[in-house]
């Protein structure tokens, strides 16, 4: 109940209306690597992330992978299907153990129904994450390597309220696939920002040496020489 209170979709419902939610969710385990949801199957409910990582990806027919959000501690993915009654329109797998809180289409779309406040939870969430893909579209579309992956670090910083340092709680290939390049690109500009001392590198922990730096790199405003 004191996990669920604190999701951004629950927040602020009374707590006999906190109980029914509490009533109809289910608690699922995966290891690492396990698929949780393929693309095309059917949106029979959403999850929220209770511990661990998620990864949702597209994969092109050659094999290739597109990793399009990465979803961590108390963050809801699979929900639009719920109202849709659509298929899920991209993959979910675990990038590392996890346990998730899964609530089923019929039973969540009864609450909501018989909820309104919750309906209004719902579509806030739904349109926040709507404004980040469209800003995901326009990094990748309009901006260079740099500066998408400046972005991405000030973004980072801002979400774990760490102005000096950020942790990646994924791979530097799975960073690559969600910025929109290949590994070695990627490789080649974590090192040059380390040299034009705008970050540190340390395996995952990224130090922000001069993120005024970054900043203006993430807004097109300065360059990273080759």
């Amino acid at each position: 109940m004191d996990l669920i209170s604190h999701i951004p979709l629950f927040e602020g419902l009374p707590g006999t209306d906190l109980a029914e939610v509490e009533a109809i969710c289910l608690k699922k385990d995966y290891t690492k690597g396990e698929l949780i949801f393929s693309e095309g199957d059917p949106g029979n409910g959403f999850y929220v992330v209770e511990s661990g990582t998620v990864k949702i990806y597209k994969s092109s027919l050659d094999g290739k992978e597109k990793i399009l959000h990465i979803f961590g501690p108390g963050e809801p993915f699979g929900e639009v299907p719920v109202f849709t009654g659509k298929p899920f329109p991209a993959s979910a797998e675990a990038i590392a153990v996890s346990r998730l809180l899964f609530f089923p289409r019929s039973e969540f779309v009864r609450l909501v129904s018989e909820n309104p406040s919750l309906g209004l939870n719902m579509l806030a969430v739904l349109s926040m994450r709507l404004r980040q893909f469209a800003v995901q579209i326009e990094h990748l579309s309009l901006k260079e390597v740099p500066a998408r992956l400046a972005s991405y670090l000030l973004y980072l910083s801002r979400e774990q309220e760490n102005p000096r340092s950020v942790a990646l709680s994924i791979s530097k290939g799975q960073l690559a696939s969600l910025l929109g390049t290949m590994p070695e690109t990627l490789s080649r500009i974590l090192a040059r920002m380390s040299r034009v001392d705008l970050i540190r590198v340390n395996g995952r922990r990224i130090r922000l040496v001069d993120a005024e730096g970054l900043r203006a790199l993430a807004e097109g405003a300065a360059g990273l020489e080759p």
